[in-house]
């Protein structure tokens, strides 16, 4: 029987069920690289689905039987690509099994900064009422840059569609677009944004996309929502554009560095709204990524019929 570790404490009983005629391995919740490769070279896996943790290439090396690498979500950055690719290693991705939840919660954002959410929720808990002094932002006709335009991307597209939003987005490996999205260059985004959120994996090519130069090309008081990955945030040029009011407020579900520790300088920042990196978290994701992988890694396996009967 050939072995799957799972860098994760769990799985959902719907993935285990999947992946039944293998010995299933769990890192726990918080594996580091050395927890790993000591599991690696212990149990000599065939296959590895990713929760948490970096898989780099002395992970690799540890386990000499590694066919698939598997990731439970859609996003593969914590993956050393080009190490597997080196290896003969395959990498899939559950792409669109967390689209909703990762959608709705980049729209829960975006909401709760147009429309001071959370501010105006704590003045209520402490005994005020807000009413005369206090005026929101108003969504519909403004327009929404979107940058990504895989699953997520237009998932949350049409949905800023349905509440009277502009949309418009930027991907250049994007097909073909449904009709309320605009295609535009990444000028225009910046330029024309009311609202922009970010949609797109991280890359090298746009690592710190977001920066005090593209930032002083959007429109004074523009909303910044990111429910992708940290690194596409200079978060020290956010912050400075959050105190100057050049950003009106964000919405931020990944951050440079996770988990974010106590003394962070968004900490106590009253115009962003944080979340700890859980939009793709719900009941159903959990359940739909878990079997996304189990499945792309069956199939992986299948096309290789010595590591499947390993």
């Amino acid at each position: 029987m050939s072995t799957i570790l799972v860098t994760g404490a769990d799985l959902a009983p719907e993935a285990l069920a999947l992946l039944k005629a293998h010995e299933i391995v769990f890192a726990g919740k918080a594996p580091t690289e050395a927890d790993l490769v000591a599991l690696c070279g212990a149990h000599d896996p065939v296959a590895i689905i990713v929760r948490y943790g970096r898989i780099g290439a002395a992970v690799m090396d540890a386990a000499p039987a590694l066919k698939v690498i598997s990731k439970h979500g859609s996003g593969t950055d914590t993956i050393d690509k080009a190490a597997a690719k080196a290896r003969g290693i395959e990498v899939a991705a559950a792409v669109g099994a967390n689209a909703a939840a990762v959608a709705e919660q980049a729209l829960a954002l975006l909401l709760a900064c147009a429309k001071s959410v959370v501010p105006l929720d704590a003045r209520m808990h402490a005994g005020h009422w807000d009413k005369a002094t206090h005026k929101s932002l108003e969504l519909g006709g403004r327009s929404v840059g979107v940058v990504g335009l895989g699953a997520i991307g237009l998932r949350f597209a049409k949905m800023a569609d349905a509440i009277g939003m502009r949309v418009i987005g930027f991907d250049p490996f994007a097909g073909s677009l449904p009709p309320y999205v605009q295609r535009v260059d990444l000028e225009t985004i910046w330029r024309e944004s009311d609202a922009v959120s970010l949609h797109c994996p991280l890359s090298e090519e746009n690592r710190g996309l977001v920066n005090a130069k593209t930032l002083a090309q959007c429109k004074r008081g523009v909303i910044l929502v990111n429910t992708a990955r940290g690194g596409l945030i200079d978060e020290v040029a956010l912050l400075d554009a959050v105190r100057s009011g050049q950003v009106a407020g964000a919405g931020l579900d990944s951050f440079a560095i996770e988990p974010m520790t106590p003394g962070h300088p968004f900490q106590g920042e009253k115009n962003i709204v944080l979340s700890p990196h859980i939009g793709g978290v719900t009941g159903d994701a959990y359940v739909n990524m878990g079997v996304g992988a189990a499945r792309n890694l069956l199939d992986s396996l299948a096309r290789q019929p010595a590591a499947a009967g390993a």
